[in-house]
C-alpha cells in the first residue's frame, strides 16, 4: 500500500522539482521509503508503506529486468506467488511489485486480468516515452489524473496534483460535480471537483502515448451477471462460504502485524471470525464506541471478540474528538465529501496503527447481500400501484410527523430513469434533484447523468438487485472506499477488503435474490454463514451502521459550523446558493425541528468549508 505520482510534459510545464513536491504531499501514504525516476519529459515517484518484502530491494520506482520499463505501484496483489511460478523466471525480490512488472513485460496489457487484488499503478516505457495505467476491478485503490490535451499528471490523491503550479493556475470548480455532490454526498467517477482533473475509472487500463489517452475496460460488473441464479440454499451457502474463506485467507498474506476492524455488525464479525479461524495466533480487533447509546455498538463488538478469542482494542468517540478532526477533513479528502462516518473511521485507523500496519475490513457486505433499507424502497417504488399514486401519497405524507415527512420525499421524483439515485439520496437525507434546482443558483445548475439502466444484463434484475448494482458502481466505490482509503492512509495503515474480492463478487451476483433477503431477513445467506462461527443471539438487534450522532451534534457543540459556513455573508460570497433557500433550510432544522434535514445542512457546510480552504 503506497502513494504513486508522476507526469508527462513534453513542453516542460512540469519538472523534476514539481515531482519532488508531488511525492512529498503523499508522504503519509508511504513513510517507509521514497524514490523517483525522471527523464527529459516524464517522471514517476513512489512513497512506500512496506507490507510485503520489507527489504530495500523492493523499494520503488522499480525497473524491469530488461531495463526498459519502470513501475510505481500502489496496492496488493494476493496471487503474486502463483503468478511468479507462471512467469518461470528468477526474481530479485519476494515482492508482488516485481511480479506485476515482469508479468506486464512478458504477457502485455491483458495481464491485468490475471491480477487478484487491489491496485492502481503506472508503468513507464523509457524507450517509447509512453505510460500504461491500471486500476483494480472495484476501485478500491484511487487514481487521479490531470489532462489538458498537452500535459499529463497522475497521483493517488488530488493534493499531489495541486503541488504543480501549472495545474493550480488552471483550477476551476466543475459545476457538474457540485450538482452531483449535493445529490449523492460525494463526487462520482470520472469527475473530481475540478475541471481537467479526473478519477481514473475502475476495472480499466489505459495507454498514454504522449498525445492520446486511450482507456479500455478489462472488467465490468454488469457483464458478470449470468442468465440464471443459484436458488438452492445449501448449494449457495457452500459456494459463498468457500469463496469467503479463500478471500480472507489470501488477504491475510503479509510480512507485518495485522488485525481487523470489528464493529460488532454482521460483515466485520464474519471477516474477523474467518480470519481468526485461519490464524494460529490471536487476531487483534479494533472498534469504536459512542457515548450516545443510540450509536454505540462497542458492547456487541466486545462480545463477538470474547466469543472468537481475539485481542480487542476499543476507543470511545466524543463531540470533542469530532471537533478536533473537522478542520482536517478538507485536507484529508481534498474535495467536498460529506460522509460523516469518516470521523470514526479516522479515529479507529489511528488507534489500529499503534498496534498493526494492516487490517481487514467488512466493507461491501451490505451492497452485495441487500443489507440497506434502500433495497426495500426500490421494490416498493417499482410497484405499479405505488407508481400510479406516488404524487398524492407524497402530498399526504408531508402533512404528518417528521418520520412521514421524510418518507414523502421518496415518493417525489420526476423521472423513473433517475429513481435509483433518488432512492439513494433520500435514504441518505440528501438533496433530491428537485431540491437542487431550488437551492442552486441557475448558472450553477447542471443536468447530470448517472448510469441507472441495466437492461443489457443477461437476466432481468429485480428492483432490489438493480439498486444494489447502482450502489456497487457509485456509493461503494466513490464514498465508502474513498472514506476508508483516505482515513487509513492518513495514518499509514493498509486496509484490505476481502468481501470485495472479485471472485466473491462474481459468485454473490448470481445467488438468487430470495436467498439474500428471506423471511423478511436482510443479508440472510451471509448471516447463515456467520452463524457457523458466532451464535445468532449475538446479532438479534436492529442494524445501526457506522455512524456518528451528527444530527444531535449540529444542534449543540457543532452548531458553530452552520453559523460560520452558512452565514448570509458566506452564501453571498460564493454565490452558489439561493440565500432564501439556505435561510429556510436552517430555520426548518433549528426552529421547526425538522431533524431529517441535518445531512443537507452538513452537505452545504462541507462544500463552503472546502471553498474557503481551497479557494
Amino acid at each position: 500500500m503506497c502513494g504513486i505520482t508522476g507526469y508527462y510534459s513534453s513542453e516542460g510545464k512540469i519538472k523534476k522539482q514539481d515531482l519532488l513536491l508531488m511525492s512529498e504531499a503523499l508522504k503519509h501514504r508511504g513513510p517507509d521509503a521514497h524514490g523517483i525516476f525522471n527523464d527529459e519529459i516524464a517522471g514517476i515517484a513512489h512513497r512506500r508503506l512496506s507490507i510485503i518484502d520489507l527489504s530495500e530491494s523492493a523499494n520503488q520506482p522499480m525497473h524491469s529486468h530488461c531495463g526498459r520499463y519502470v513501475i510505481s505501484f500502489n496496492g496488493e496483489v494476493y496471487n503474486y506467488k502463483e503468478l511468479s511460478m507462471m512467469l518461470g523466471e528468477p526474481l530479485k525480490t519476494s515482492s508482488d511489485t516485481e511480479v506485476v512488472l515482469q508479468a506486464f513485460v512478458k504477457w502485455g496489457l491483458n495481464f491485468v486480468s490475471t491480477l487478484f487484488g487491489m491496485f492502481a499503478f503506472a508503468i513507464y516505457d523509457k524507450q517509447k516515452k509512453e505510460f500504461f495505467f491500471f486500476r483494480d476491478r472495484t476501485g478500491i485503490k484511487p487514481l487521479y489524473y490531470f489532462w489538458d490535451e498537452k500535459t499529463f499528471a497522475f497521483a493517488s490523491e488530488l493534493k499531489s496534483l495541486l503541488q504543480i503550479q501549472f495545474v493550480k493556475n488552471q483550477l476551476e470548480i466543475d459545476s457538474t460535480a457540485v450538482n452531483e455532490y449535493l445529490h449523492l454526498g460525494y463526487i462520482p467517477e470520472p469527475h473530481s471537483i475540478y475541471k481537467n482533473i479526473y478519477k481514473f475509472p475502475s476495472g480499466c487500463y489505459a495507454h498514454f502515448s504522449g498525445k492520446d489517452l486511450t482507456i479500455k475496460h478489462y472488467w465490468n460488473i454488469s457483464e458478470k451477471i449470468s442468465e440464471h441464479t443459484i436458488k438452492n440454499e445449501q448449494e449457495a451457502k457452500k459456494i459463498i462460504k468457500e469463496e469467503l474463506i479463500s478471500a480472507v485467507k489470501s488477504h491475510m498474506i503479509c510480512d507485518v502485524p495485522f488485525g481487523t476492524f470489528l464493529s460488532g455488525g454482521i460483515d466485520s464479525s464474519l471477516v474477523t471470525a474467518i480470519a481468526q479461524s485461519q490464524s494460529t495466533q490471536k487476531i487483534k480487533t479494533f472498534s469504536i464506541g459512542f457515548k450516545e447509546n443510540k450509536y454505540d455498538e462497542s458492547a456487541y463488538a466486545r462480545a463477538v471478540s470474547k466469543h472468537l478469542g481475539t485481542e480487542h482494542f476499543e476507543y470511545f468517540v466524543t463531540e470533542k474528538d469530532a471537533q478536533n478532526l473537522i478542520p482536517e477533513l478538507t485536507d484529508i479528502y481534498d474535495e467536498p465529501f460529506s460522509d460523516s462516518s469518516a470521523i470514526p473511521t479516522l479515529l479507529v485507523s489511528k488507534m489500529a496503527r499503534k498496534e498493526v500496519k494492516m487490517v481487514l475490513s467488512g466493507d461491501g457486505g451490505d451492497e452485495l447481500f441487500l443489507g440497506y433499507g434502500a433495497y426495500r424502497w426500490a421494490e416498493r417504488l417499482n410497484n405499479p400501484f405505488v407508481k400510479a399514486f406516488r404524487k398524492p401519497a407524497s402530498l399526504a405524507l408531508k402533512q404528518l410527523s417528521n418520520k412521514y415527512k421524510r418518507a414523502s420525499f421518496l415518493f417525489d421524483y420526476s423521472d423513473l430513469s433517475e429513481l435509483k439515485s433518488h432512492i439513494f439520496s433520500q435514504e441518505q437525507y440528501l438533496f433530491s434533484r428537485n431540491e437542487i434546482i431550488n437551492i442552486l443558483n441557475p448558472e450553477i445548475q447542471q443536468n447530470f447523468q448517472l448510469e441507472e439502466n441495466y437492461n443489457s444484463c443477461k437476466r432481468a434484475l429485480t428492483p432490489a438487485e438493480a439498486q444494489s448494482l447502482f450502489d456497487m458502481n457509485y456509493y461503494l466505490k466513490d464514498d465508502l472506499l474513498v472514506k476508508v482509503d483516505r482515513a487509513s492512509m492518513r495514518n499509514s495503515l493498509e486496509v484490505r477488503v476481502p468481501l470485495l474480492d472479485y471472485s466473491v463478487i462474481e459468485a454473490v451476483l448470481n445467488i438468487d435474490k430470495n436467498l439474500k433477503f428471506k423471511h423478511n431477513i436482510s443479508k440472510y445467506l451471509l448471516k447463515q454463514i456467520l452463524y457457523d462461527y458466532v451464535p445468532s443471539s449475538y446479532f438479534n438487534r436492529q442494524k445501526q451502521g457506522f455512524a456518528i450522532p451528527l444530527q444531535q451534534w449540529l444542534k449543540k457543540d457543532l452548531k458553530y459550523l452552520a453559523d460560520e459556513y452558512l452565514s448570509d455573508d458566506m452564501i453571498k460570497r460564493f454565490n452558489l446558493f439561493d440565500l432564501r433557500q439556505v435561510q429556510k433550510l436552517k430555520n426548518d432544522f433549528y426552529k421547526k425541528n425538522l431533524d431529517y434535514l441535518y445531512n443537507r445542512l452538513w452537505l452545504l457546510i462541507c462544500l463552503n468549508k472546502f471553498l474557503i480552504l481551497k479557494g
